[in-house]
Parts: C-alpha cells; structure tokens; sequence
C-alpha cells in the first residue's frame, strides 16, 4: 500500500482557523481509501515548515506528498504546477519573519514543476462538482516555499505538489469566498486518492 504524506498549515494573519488544517482533519478521520495517509499540520514559519516537512519526509518516505494551504480570496480549489526558488512576504510569518527577495534555497534551481497529475486532478476535481482550476505559481509566501521544499526533498519519482484552498464556509470572514466545508474536504480526498494516478492522453501534450 502506497504511503501519502498530506499537510495542511496552522492558522496566519490573526486568523482563529486555517480551512486546510481542518479539511487535512477531515480526510484523515476514519480514512478507508486505497492508500496508507500520514498526515500533518505545518506552522506558518518559512524555518520550521520547511524542517517539519523534511523531517515527515524522511520519517515516512511516502510515495507521494500533497500540501495545502489557504487562498484567502479565492472561490476555487487550485492545483499549483510551478514552485519559485523566492520568498518574498507580504506579511510576516508566524515567527515573525519577513524574508523580502530571498531564495528557498540558495543552491537550487530558479523553480521546480510539481510532479502530481495536476492537470488530470483539476479534471477530477471539475468532474466532481467542485470549482478548480490549474494554476501557474504557488505565489511567493510560506505556501510556495514548502512547494519548494518537498519537490527538492522527495527523490525521483517520486511526486510532489501543492494545492490552494479556498475559506471554508465555517472558517471564512464575512463576506470572504468561500466552499462548503464538505465540499473543501472531497476535494482534498479526490487529491488523495488520485494523487498517484498517471495523467491521461489528449491533455495538450507535455505539461512543461
């Protein structure tokens, strides 16, 4: 049985809740899907995520590894293809850092492509009912550098990627966007479940 790392992050930004955490929870609880799930739940830290995820990696060698993390703002479920070696914050992490035009990793590439079916997990998601789309960068705060680093921590084949996650509706501020709470969490079960699949034909072609 395929092992899955799955992680979602802590509460930021004065928030009470993170909805990622919270669907990560979800999925978790009772889990009887096809493959054995370890989860965990980042701190909003560019230091300690980072090292967290490290460490979870080299504890359980999965066999793939799905991140998520909120998209305040957003209406939909997005699939990050690309991870940017930058870290430039808006706002300070929970440390209490704010890194501005710095690097993941001073020695790595520029980016890394993330190596889950993204494209065929949009379709997924799409097919289910659930509002998704594919999307070019994971941005440059805590979220795109734990893309980052988990494409540079897994060994070859192994995938790895991101996905954003709007409010949900029990998380969200008023008047925010925002999914249904069961709806966030299928999605990140559908994630899971396929996370391993293979992308089809007919999808245009090479994703690079």
């Amino acid at each position: 049985m395929a092992v899955i790392l799955l992680t979602g992050f802590d509460p930021f930004d004065g928030a009470a809740r993170n909805p990622s955490a919270e669907a990560v929870e979800t999925v978790a609880t009772g889990y009887d899907g096809p493959h054995d799930l370890v989860v965990a739940t980042l701190p909003v830290s560019f230091a300690r995520s980072a090292a967290l995820l490290r460490e979870r990696i080299a504890q359980h060698s999965p066999d793939a590894v799905v991140c998520t993390g909120l998209a305040g703002g957003s209406d939909r479920i997005a699939v990050e293809r690309v991870g940017l070696n930058l870290i430039d914050a808006r706002i300070p992490d929970n440390d209490g850092a704010q890194p501005v035009d710095q690097r993941s990793d001073p020695d790595g590439p520029a980016a890394r492509f993330a190596t889950l079916p993204v494209k065929r997990l949009v379709r997924l998601l799409a097919d289910a009912g659930l509002p998704a789309r594919l999307s070019l960068s994971a941005g440059s705060y805590v979220c795109n550098h734990v893309l980052y680093t988990a494409l540079s921590a897994v060994p070859a084949p192994v995938p790895a990627g991101f996905v954003h996650l709007p409010w949900s509706r029990s998380t969200a501020p008023a008047g925010a966007p925002h999914l249904d709470d069961e709806e966030i969490a299928r999605g990140v079960r559908l994630l899971v479940d396929h996370c391993l699949d293979d992308e089809e034909a007919g999808t245009g072609g090479s994703l690079w």
